[in-house]
């Protein structure tokens, strides 16, 4: 006659699955954790663009002209998301927020900006290695955040090929 316990099921009982070696493990009872290193990111900037660019194209919108205006700021409000961070810029819009854009600091080239609403708000370009494009409208607080991203550019940039020019009108000397 076998032992109670011998027959090869544990006491948790005969249904429990056993766990794959991968899984994620959680040092909380309810709270996984995921697998490998984390990564500590600094949060800079998270946040819409700048109220002041609504409240401005709404009133343009009071005029015939001033209408479609009024709906991309309208829509810029709703779904436009920007995260700034200290590994990465992360740009969400497009329609229902459903595009999402993410650079890491390699990979801009250059920064340029243009003051929108008396300096309160601008707007600004991320030129990257190859040659694409990231636009960010309406951008509160750009110059503190433009400055951030130069600090970051110049820091993970290894041979460091000087000063980055500034603004949409500057010409790089040969």
């Amino acid at each position: 006659m076998p032992e109670p316990g011998s027959s090869g099921q544990s006491a948790a009982g005969a249904g429990d699955a056993p766990k794959p070696a991968d899984a994620p493990r959680s040092a909380e009872p309810g709270k996984t954790v995921a697998p490998g290193p984390s990564i500590q990111e600094d949060v800079f900037y998270e946040g819409g663009p700048a109220w002041g660019d609504l409240v401005t194209n709404l009133l343009f919108g009071l005029t015939l002209i001033g209408i479609p205006f009024a709906v991309g700021a309208i829509v810029r409000a709703l779904w436009l998301r920007f995260r700034i961070t200290s590994r990465r810029v992360t740009v969400s819009g497009g329609w229902l927020g459903r595009d999402r854009s993410q650079v890491v600091y390699s990979q801009i080239k250059e920064v340029r900006s243009v003051a929108r609403g008396l300096g309160f708000w601008g707007d600004m370009v991320l030129v990257l290695n190859d040659g694409a494009k990231l636009e960010m409208r309406a951008m509160p607080r750009y110059r503190e955040v433009e400055s951030y991203i130069r600090e970051r550019i110049s820091t993970r940039s290894a041979g460091g090929k000087g000063p980055a020019p500034s603004g949409f009108g500057s010409v790089k000397a040969a």
